[in-house]
């Protein structure tokens, strides 16, 4: 009996090498005659860079080269924006190595190279380098005041661009509105913190070379490092082995990268570099890093008429892969599952001497998200109403489906009530609302507080049609191959590649389902040009959205093609034949029949084969959606919060999500799992503090605090079920939505503890030191403390 394997909880194949080690990650590999590269790196925010002396650390015993930025000036060329995001965009060269000037703590400006790792990190101590400091700018707001001191003087401002998107009369829903809110909120930068730093090995072939890199983006990134470096594309091969994590910090062209490709032509020998995690805080692209102004106005009934959103975001010192674009993802995410008249969107892009942002799981909707979500929970204290009932006055009902929002965008299915009404089961809400309206009575110092984010968020990324209206600068399809062997074994192409999703379990549960064959008998290739050379790569949750449709239909295609082989075979016509369990027969006779690994074997053999048939089975597809995928959910979550200390504890967390088809509910588990512990560090632990001198203070993990096992409650989770109609799978995705839910669920509910005593806000991260401020007042804690958040904004009052 053939087993359903799509929908079944399988375990992943790949986990057994992966946990154990016995795999490839790059730092593994040292092919014979490796040198190994550190790179100095700058420890001024700002600064010109007056002379560079490298002559002692050349004498030092094993190293074999040192090198400035002056010895790459010629040929390094400017790091990649994919991105022009508007047609006046201020975009300043970017080089992987400084040359004149640097623009942030940690941007490199030599590098050793040697034959050993320890002795390349040593006589980084031997390199002298004059310094003439400038100003650091640290501060948005204060950087796009008159006389700001600039980042890039040639530019002369520190405003990169200004985005607009406007839809309906704000004016006219402002007018007169019953109910208008005023709040500013910050997004916190966060250090996106993978398992495996990132890690390059480059390997010189002659005039080739095989770059190996902890990338999510393999093919993009070997098209990138082509366009960089003018060395041709096809002379370049990048392999992404197995990688430890990403979270969008690896959706990037690092300068590591192209250095590492321009030392290896230049030495003739392979060459290596894997980053420390101090190295790595300071110098992988952050997340977030937002203040939002947000207006909302509102009926008295609390029905929303119009949102105007004002958004301040930090680039950082340069525009890296997709820097300019990041916010603005969030744009048409504002709104989110709610109904309103009219929408105004304004962002403006900002450069400060920190390290650049680009994108961080969730990539601009967390933070539209987190905005929206306590805007509502603001409205219903405003007109003293629930904030369940507040968002069922405004949100989409699932009878008017597809629903065209006030952001343009077309959501093609979802059921708001559903996912809600078995949250709120789950999560026992009435019971927890009696037990809060309990502890104020007795006035209780440890208060409890109920959050609330009912969301959705557009994925899949592609279609290519909108990223192109957009300005993007590639296009959103993916590309699958499925090659059925002699022996009836099946290799799987993919050109979306894992860095923790579980592609190879997932791919093969499809395949074998259309095909027919065992799961046992499927094999995922992937993250390597060579094997695979189509692919727009993986992020955005669009790897089973777009990259699993794409091997669903090149699926399709393979039992085409075996189709017209067994009808020859069986001697039958091809309308006569019905394909079931990996079997062809003729319909009404089920005792004969050729399973498709016989068809295979035929078609390989190629000695009976119908006049002008290809001898083969094998087949690829392309697929571009025509719509982004929108998968929602209710999450809810209470926590209790200690007045007299300001201790927060999470004490259940509920989240209902509804991802349309789920492949492998474990895969589906895990992705909620992990986005739900990212989401409630912003909320409570993490934070990138910089100091008014521009340095980093938080580069280590004893001052950079990521949640363990033990500081996370046990979650509840569950799922709704409304198929996509933009694919034929029904699948949408579920690798953000934890992430983006969770930060507005832990922050309501802290709030919603603390609303006695007249609290609007408590800024994130939530510290017991910021909560226990907000209850007395006090407008911003003490001056900023490693791992402690950076004081922005105010603690007690509307913001």
């Amino acid at each position: 009996m053939t087993v359903q394997e799509v929908g079944s909880p399988r375990k992943r194949s790949e986990d057994a090498r992966l946990i154990t080690g016995r795999t490839r990650w790059t730092d593994n590999m040292a092919p014979a005659g490796t040198l190994h590269v550190a790179f100095l790196r700058s420890p001024f925010a700002h600064a010109r860079i007056t002379g560079v002396n490298t002559a002692s650390a050349k004498e030092r015993p094993g190293v074999v080269a040192v090198l400035s930025g002056q010895d790459f000036a010629a040929e390094q060329g400017s790091l990649p924006c994919a991105w022009v995001v508007t047609e006046d965009m201020k975009h300043p060269a970017h080089p992987s190595m400084a040359v004149d000037e640097v623009r942030y703590v940690g941007e490199p400006v030599a590098c050793v190279v040697a034959r050993d790792k320890a002795a390349a990190v040593d006589a980084l101590e031997e390199i002298d380098v004059d310094y003439e400091p400038l100003p650091a700018v640290v501060d948005m707001e204060a950087a796009i005041a008159d006389g700001a001191d600039l980042v890039h003087e040639d530019l002369g401002t520190n405003k990169s661009y200004t985005w607009v998107f406007e839809n309906g009369d704000l004016d006219a829903a402002m007018r007169d509105a019953p109910v208008v809110l005023e709040r500013r909120y910050v997004q916190q930068r966060l250090i996106p913190t993978a398992m495996e730093p990132r890690s390059v090995l480059c390997v010189p072939e002659g005039d080739e070379f095989t770059l190996y890199s902890a990338t999510q983006i393999p093919h993009i990134l070997r098209l990138m490092l082509a366009t960089v470096t003018e060395i041709p594309e096809h002379r370049i091969r990048v392999v992404a082995p197995d990688v430890g994590g990403g979270f969008g910090s690896k959706l990037q062209v690092y300068g590591e990268e192209v250095l590492a490709l321009l030392l290896a032509r230049r030495l003739g020998r392979p060459v290596k570099w894997t980053e420390t995690r101090s190295e790595g805080n300071m110098t992988v692209h952050h997340g977030r890093d937002q203040i939002q102004r947000l207006t909302l106005a509102a009926e008295r009934d609390g029905r929303i008429r119009g949102l105007k959103v004002e958004l301040l975001a930090d680039m950082g010192a340069y525009l890296m892969l997709v820097t300019p674009g990041i916010p603005l993802l969030g744009a048409f995410m504002f709104n989110a599952i709610y109904k309103m008249d009219a929408l105004s969107f304004t962002c403006s892009g900002v450069f400060t001497t920190k390290t650049p942002t680009d994108a961080y799981r969730g990539a601009g909707r967390p933070e539209a998200t987190y905005a929206i979500e306590r805007m509502m929970d603001e409205l219903a204290a405003e007109l003293e109403l629930d904030p369940i009932e507040v968002r069922r006055r405004n949100w989409i009902a699932h009878e008017e489906f597809p629903y065209e929002t006030i952001a343009g965008l077309t959501y093609d299915s979802g059921n708001y009530e559903a996912a809600t009404d078995k949250a709120l089961e789950l999560f026992e809400y009435d019971k927890l609302r009696a037990e809060q309206a309990d502890r104020r009575e007795r006035r209780d110092p440890v208060q409890l507080g109920i959050g609330v984010s009912t969301f959705t968020e557009m994925c899949g990324l592609a279609p290519s049609r909108v990223l192109g209206s957009l300005s993007y600068g590639a296009g959103g399809w993916e590309h699958a191959s499925v090659r059925v062997l002699p022996s009836g074994k099946v290799e799987v192409v993919t050109g979306s590649s894992p860095h923790g999703q579980g592609h190879a379990t997932a791919w093969a549960q499809i395949t074998a389902d259309r095909l027919g064959v065992p799961f046992e008998d499927v094999k995922v290739l992937h993250g390597d040009t060579a094997v695979s050379p189509k692919g727009m790569d993986t992020y955005g949750s669009r790897s089973l959205a777009v990259g699993g449709v794409a091997l669903f239909s090149a699926c399709e295609k393979v039992v085409d093609k075996a189709r017209k082989v067994a009808a020859h075979l069986l001697e039958a016509s091809e309308q006569d034949l019905e394909f079931k369990g990996g079997r062809f027969s003729v319909r009404g006779v089920q005792e004969e029949g050729k399973t498709i690994q016989e068809v295979a074997l035929a078609a390989f053999a190629a000695h009976d084969l119908p006049d002008g048939l290809e001898p083969s089975l094998d087949s690829d597809a392309t697929f571009d959606p025509e719509n982004f995928s929108f998968p929602h959910g209710t999450h809810l979550c209470a926590a209790e919060v200690d007045t007299e200390t300001g201790m927060v504890k999470l004490r259940k967390y509920v989240a209902v999500d509804d991802v349309g088809k789920v492949v492998n509910p474990l895969i589906v588990e895990g992705q909620v799992h992990g986005g739900l512990a990212q989401g409630i560090a912003q909320a409570l632990y993490e934070e990138a503090v910089y100091d008014d001198e521009g340095n980093l203070t938080t580069t280590t993990m004893a001052d950079y605090l990521l949640p363990s096992a033990a500081d996370l409650p046990t979650f509840t989770t569950d799922r709704t079920e409304t198929p996509a109609t933009s694919n034929p799978m029904g699948v949408k995705g579920v690798g953000e939505a934890g992430t983006i839910a969770s930060t507005p669920a832990v922050v309501n509910a802290i709030v919603d503890a603390l609303r006695p005593y007249g609290v609007h806000d408590v800024p994130m991260p939530c510290t017991p030191e910021r909560v226990w401020r907000a209850t007395r007042g006090q407008e911003k804690p003490a001056a900023a403390e490693p791992g402690a958040g950076g004081g922005l904004g105010s603690a007690g009052g509307d913001q």
